[in-house]
Formats: structure tokens, sequence, C-alpha cells
């Protein structure tokens, strides 16, 4: 087994961890998970940076977990967004997601060896929860101090945030509860904007459970003048050659800027 953690490192695609982590990772297998909300048509090669992260981890000898949010895809996430985000159909997040599903059973190893990919839909978790349900036992663990201090929020809080959106980082939070308790998964990983969310739920494990588990977060791709890594002039550049044609794929890459390429 790898050190997950120090590939990681030399790479440069450490931004956050908790402590602890490298040994619990170094101790033995581990299940981790990084969730995908299904708002888009297919993936980016900006989603493709969370899954060469759960590359690398299966390669080390982890088991990796793709969360596909059927539930939370249905919330929008305030993380990394100015203002609000529109809500799709459930029709339309749900041919999203099947979509998507299909492109991680490609991009990940799901079917030989001893820790093949495992999907979860986390609508599983709240298919036949109620409100009363849902602010009992979610809503009670953390308080609004404690949401309103994570910076996805306090970013938003001057341009406006409508409680649905507010309510996002307790949906992942509970997610994360849910997986701990389900699948004995003990590992949150995701992009820097993420840190807020991800901790939260090792809240909800430390209160609701009494047990410790751990996040990591990666660096946010972006180019040289600050914008998105993973758009073009034309727009996204997707994991899917019907959206994306595999010339104009390649030249995405040829023809960016000298100065990017230490980014990417």
């Amino acid at each position: 087994m790898k050190n997950f953690i120090e590939e990681l490192r030399w790479r440069g695609m450490v931004h956050d961890l908790t402590p602890g982590v490298e040994e619990h990772l170094n101790e033995t297998m581990r299940r981790g998970y990084i969730g995908f909300d299904p708002t888009a048509p297919s993936m980016t090669i900006g989603n493709y940076v969370q899954i060469m992260l759960l590359t690398l981890f299966q390669r080390c000898g982890h088991q990796p977990v793709v969360v596909m949010g059927g539930a939370t895809g249905r919330i929008g996430d305030p993380s990394g967004k100015d203002k609000e985000r529109q809500l799709k159909s459930y029709e339309e997040l749900d041919r999203n997601l099947r979509f998507q599903q299909k492109q991680v059973e490609k991009l990940l190893e799901s079917s030989e060896g001893p820790n093949p990919v495992i999907i979860v839909n986390n609508l599983d978790f709240y298919r036949d929860m109620n409100i009363l349900d849902f602010l009992r036992d979610v809503g009670k663990t953390l308080t609004i101090n404690y949401m309103m201090s994570k910076e996805s929020v306090q970013k938003r809080v001057e341009s406006g945030l409508s409680f649905t959106e507010f309510s996002y980082q307790l949906l992942q939070a509970y997610d994360f509860q849910c997986l701990y308790q389900q699948y004995g998964i003990t590992l949150q990983m995701g992009g820097s904007d993420q840190w807020g969310n991800i901790t939260s739920g090792t809240e909800f494990i430390r209160r609701n459970l009494g047990e410790k588990a751990y996040a990591v977060t990666t660096p946010l791709l972006a180019k040289s003048d600050g914008t998105k890594f993973g758009k073009s002039e034309e727009g996204n550049i997707w994991l899917d050659p019907n959206m994306t044609s595999p010339y104009k794929f390649y030249q995405f890459w040829i023809n960016a800027a000298d100065q990017d390429i230490p980014m990417f």
C-alpha cells in the first residue's frame, strides 16, 4: 500500500487536511469519497481533477466511493457561486445522473481487483425522510453560528442566500454521517471550496456518532488570469466526445497559455 498523502504532496495536490489523516490511511485499506452533483449533462475536465484524486486513492490501495448527488443536486451548492443557482427539473437531474454514472464506471476501475469503485446515490438517504425528521435528526446537529462561520456562506450573505442553499451544508454533512454508518467511509475529499461542507460532515460524525472522520481538499485549478480551469471561450470542455469533439479537446490543451501549464 502506497502513502496516499505523500503521493498528493509531491503532485502539489494538498490544500487542507485534518490532523491524523495520513496515519489513519497508512494503517489499512480505507474507503474515501467525493460527491458529484449532476447539474450538468456530462462531467467536465474540471470534474476530472477529482476523478484523478479518486484514481490515485484507488492506486494507493484504498477503495474509492463516488456519491452521485441525486438529492443535493436538487438543492444547489452555494460554494464558489456569487448568486443563486437556477434549479433543474428532477427529470433533467436524473438523466444527467445516469449519464455521469456511466462516465465514472469508465474512468475508475469498477469490476476487478480488491478495491473497485462503489457508486452511491445520496437520494437514498432522504427518499423516506419527511421535513420533521430532517429538522429533528439533521437540523439540530449544527448551530446557525457554526454554519454562518463557513466561507461558502459568508461570501453569499451580502448578495443573498436562500434557506434552500443555506441548508445544503446540512445535507452534505448528513451524507457523510450516513456513508460512515452504512459503508464504513472515514474520509471525504474535494476541492478547497468544499472544506466548510466537508468539515461539517466530520463534525456530524463526532457529535452524533462519537467517532472520528477525516477530510482532504485539493487546490482549485485556475488559469493564470484567474478564470476557471476547464472552460474555453466556447464554454465547458466536456468529457464526452459528442459534446466536445476529440479535436476540440486536443486543441484546448495545445492552445493553453505557457504560463498556465504549471497550474495544470
